[in-house]
């Protein structure tokens, strides 16, 4: 067997001494301590957090009507976290995905609570485009908002979003850095610099560097860096100015996963193909030309103003602009992905395709919100009141590989032969997917008001309500390939569609106890054609059809949350039902497509997340989930299918994560419990590879040793029983990525 060697099978002794150098140094640094890992009863609590950093909320977490969870950069830190993703695990009911036709989607990709989310991802409460795995070095805390949220964030909140708070300038900053290293030879480096600038400016900067390999992976590779300035004038005064930008860049070598052949639940109506056995998890069938660079910057201006009387106007201006050049071969999707010529299995090959991808995202916004209180008629209100202006953009170039004449030009097929099942070459040379001059530029232009009110009837109900008005337009420019295999003309399209959308949320909290709530919400969301990718169609049966009416998302949720343990630890329980209205499916009858489909979701999530005693630290979760397809039908080969159900969407997800603090040594650890995800939801359907991702659970540890107060040392160790799943399968079910196996990272933190 042909292989290529990765960087990271090089000796990784060089970065041990790295970490070694650096101990001495931090030893001496000036005076500055580590947080204590203990906390008293009235101070912060590292897991726990008090309120949203959204000016949109306006009581504390305890006393909002909805399920919002706050991840704090002390959960991160503990766990060695580094992507989205990875923090992401500490929530119940998200799922990672993969893309169609064998390939992997570009960027973070995941659902909650059975629905797409991958586009409602937020940075400081202003949408965040790009095809991009993002990093937390940036961040104070993640907060994932669940439930259809229209009157927070606009179109497409399906079932909630995650809003990313940036690190900024305080005037009581702390200079930090770690150095990590780890198994298969990952590097990654962080800094966090402050420093203050006259009585009322600070300066921050944030950086990353990392590269590495992949654990139980040949080839793939990870490495980019990052740095994110931020200036702030004006703090501790009326006014505040802050200024800060986030430069990011990854050039990777892509991961097109490993066949799923083998695995339990496979399944391929050729017998001997049905009853081979796994591919090695570490087999690599990518090409060496295989690549991924991304460029993202983003520029935010940011001004507060308090006007008195408890009263702030803001105003937040982004502009942001992301690159996506990605060319990676897969294993192809279909019953004929695997070919069996002899009875010899070294002889069996399996299909590949390659993706080539070249996208651009745009977005300009602009923000102004007026928080303020006051009394009518002996009723307080706690209102919020806005304004947004947005452009975004978003354009994908075309590929293809097949031999064809576009516009009189003969274009000739790209070499991609099959590589070999069991043992394929990393080396082998593949065409590389030419431009068709295809393509699509999409964008989306909203103005968008917005009001939010918090009714304090007495000192133990509130009302809560809010609405958002929003004018949109979406455009979609394009030039596709019309005409008869092989010969095709590019033919110029312009479509759109503009639309008032109106979203809503109505809450009521009765509280028994100053410490404790319970409450009742209902809310929807509307997701118009091209919400996602701006893209609109004039096929009938796409949702993204132009003359189709917005989707409709209500929730229902029902709930209580109690701060206990003089206020160190919030426990939450909460039921919800979604529905999902106006789905587009088929009508047998007459044979068409229209909008009377529906998805409904119901579940219960349960958490725990503060401090047990001063020393003993806890973030557990647990969401259980039923998701059922209404009057849901498609048509595939003249033949209508019902769809009964929703893809990835377990019914039964849990996390936790705890640590405890013996003098200058801490100990932690978690699990993660996955139940079965279907991917095949269709009543009847023929059976095909790998109807489903089996349950998994999977144990992580942690243990960290102060050594000074200005340095501290932590292992990770992940997976540690070694456990095989199935982290990701493709829509086909031919091809996977399995999870993380056992691996470590031993990071240094220091302080000065």
């Amino acid at each position: 067997m042909a292989s290529i060697r990765s960087r990271k099978h090089r000796n990784s002794s060089h970065l041990l001494a790295l970490v070694a150098a650096a101990l001495p140094a931090a030893a001496q640094a000036q005076e500055a301590s580590l947080p204590a890992m203990t906390v008293k009863a009235n101070a912060d609590v590292p897991y726990k957090a008090e309120s949203s950093a959204s000016p949109k909320f306006t009581q504390k977490l305890v006393d909002t009507p909805q399920t919002v969870q706050v991840i704090k950069k002390e959960v991160l830190q503990e766990q060695g976290a580094a992507s989205l993703m990875e923090a992401l695990r500490n929530t119940p009911g998200i799922t990672m995905q993969l893309g169609e036709n064998g390939n992997t989607s570009a960027g973070d990709t995941f659902m909650m609570r059975g629905f797409s989310t991958q586009t409602a991802t937020f940075v400081d409460g202003i949408r965040d485009l790009g095809a991009i795995s993002r990093d937390v070095y940036n961040l104070d805390q993640i907060e994932v908002v669940k439930g259809p949220a229209g009157a927070d964030i606009g179109r497409g909140a399906g079932s909630g979003y995650i809003n990313l708070i940036s690190k900024l300038p305080t005037r009581d900053g702390v200079n930090a850095a770690t150095v990590g290293v780890g198994t298969a030879n990952k590097l990654r480096a962080t800094a966090d610099f402050s420093q203050k600038v006259g009585e009322t400016s600070a300066l921050r900067i944030n950086a990353m560097a990392q590269k590495g390999g992949v654990d139980g992976r040949d080839t793939v590779e990870n490495s980019g860096y990052a740095i994110a300035p931020a200036f702030a004038i004006g703090l501790g005064t009326p006014t505040r100015f802050y200024f800060y930008s986030q430069h990011v860049r990854q050039d990777n070598i892509p991961d097109g996963g490993i066949p799923t052949i083998g695995m339990a639940g496979f399944y391929n109506a050729t017998a001997a193909i049905n009853a081979g056995s796994k591919v090695r998890r570490e087999n690599y069938y990518g090409s060496k030309g295989d690549y991924e660079k991304v460029e993202a910057d983003m520029l935010t201006a940011k001004v507060e103003h308090d006007l008195g009387n408890g009263s702030t106007l803001r105003n937040i201006t982004r502009y942001g602009r992301t690159t996506m050049d990605r060319l990676m071969t897969g294993v192809a999707a279909g019953t004929t992905a695997f070919v069996a010529t002899s009875a010899n299995p070294a002889t069996w090959t399996v299909n590949r395709n390659r993706q080539r991808v070249d996208q651009i995202n745009e977005i300009i916004a602009n923000q102004t919100s007026l928080n303020t209180s006051f009394d009518t008629a002996g009723l307080r209100h706690d209102l919020v009141a806005g304004v947004e202006l947005m452009y975004e953009r978003q354009k994908n170039l075309s590929f293809a590989t097949a031999a064809q004449t576009i516009n009189g030009v003969a274009y000739p097929a790209t070499v991609n032969p099959n590589a070999n099942l069991y043992s394929p070459n990393s080396g082998d040379n593949l065409g590389k997917p030419y431009a068709t001059g295809a393509y699509t530029d999409g964008n989306t232009t909203t103005l968008a008001a917005y009001v939010f009110d918090t009714l304090k009837l007495n000192e133990r109900f509130q009302l809560n309500g809010g609405v958002r008005f929003e004018r949109f337009r979406t455009s979609t420019n394009s030039a596709a390939l019309v005409g008869t295999a092989p010969t095709y003309q590019l033919t110029p399209g312009s479509l759109s569609v503009s639309d008032n959308l109106f979203s809503w949320k109505l809450g009521a909290l009765y509280k028994p106890a100053d410490n404790g709530s319970i409450y009742a919400a209902y809310a929807n969301s509307k997701t118009p054609p091209g919400s996602s990718t701006f893209v609109l169609s004039a096929t009938a049966s796409s949702g993204d059809n132009a003359a189709f009416s917005p989707q409709e998302t209500t929730n229902l949720e029902i709930g209580t949350k109690w701060e206990l343990l003089n206020k160190r630890l919030n426990l939450s329980a909460a039921a919800y039902r979604t529905e999902n209205d106006k789905q587009v499916s088929y009508n047998a009858l007459d044979n068409s497509y229209s909008q009377f489909g529906k998805t409904r979701v119901e579940g219960i999530e349960l958490a725990a997340v503060g401090q047990l005693t001063n020393f003993w630290q806890i973030s557990a979760g647990v969401a259980s989930m039923k998701t059922e397809a209404l009057s849901n039908y498609s048509l595939s080969n003249n033949v209508a299918t019902q769809n009964t159900g929703v893809r990835w969407s377990p019914e039964l997800t849990a996390t936790l994560w705890t640590s405890y603090t013996l003098g200058n040594l801490t100990l932690g650890g978690g699990a993660r419990y996955v139940s079965e995800q279907k991917r095949v939801v269709a009543a009847g359907a023929a059976v095909s590879p790998m109807p489903n991702i089996p349950s998994y659970w999977v144990a992580d540890l942690m243990a960290a040793y102060r050594v000074n107060k200005n340095l501290n040392l932590r292992l990770n160790v992940y997976n540690l029983f070694d456990k095989e799943y199935i982290s990701t399968l493709n829509n086909g079910g031919t091809r996977m990525t399995l999870g993380t196996p056992r691996s470590a990272m031993l990071t240094a933190e220091m302080q000065f």
